[in-house]
């Protein structure tokens, strides 16, 4: 994918760069995704990237929780068991911890967040299975 169409497509409202492509956790995305960390100190802070349909597995964040920051594009936000939020520049999603769910962009759509990261005492990720290809479709008809 290119990365100045994502760019093109964030359009000139994009306030943080895309940054590298995210290697590290690619095995747990469908489609491209890119990382940029604001900050790791204190308060982790990630501006997350996605590629148009890419999104990220169905994943637990044990202890801490996430919090989302919606910057740019058009994506998704589902709970397990729940029905998928829509997700547009502005919104804000509150992930408590020990929730499965998971994120990413519309199919027709780059999407970016910033990823902020509740600080807990013995935090991790789980990384569960991908996201339903039927059911991804379904959101996006």
């Amino acid at each position: 994918m290119d990365v100045e169409q994502m760019k093109a497509d964030l359009g000139p409202g994009a306030v943080f760069d895309i940054g590298e492509e995210n290697t590290a956790f690619a095995q747990y995305f469908t489609g491209e995704c890119y990382l940029k960390m604001l900050t790791t100190e204190g308060v982790p802070i990630g501006n997350v990237s996605f590629s148009r349909a890419c999104r990220n597995w169905w994943h637990i964040h044990h202890k801490g929780g996430q919090i989302l920051l919606v910057t740019g594009g058009r994506g998704w936000y589902q709970e397990w068991g729940k029905e998928a939020q829509e997700l547009h520049p502005g919104d804000v999603v509150n992930i408590p911890p020990e929730v499965k769910h998971w994120h990413g962009a519309a199919k027709d759509s780059w999407f970016q967040h910033l990823a902020v990261e509740v600080p807990a005492e013995g935090g991790s990720n789980e990384w569960l299975e991908p996201v339903d290809e039927e059911e991804y479709k379904k959101l996006n008809a």
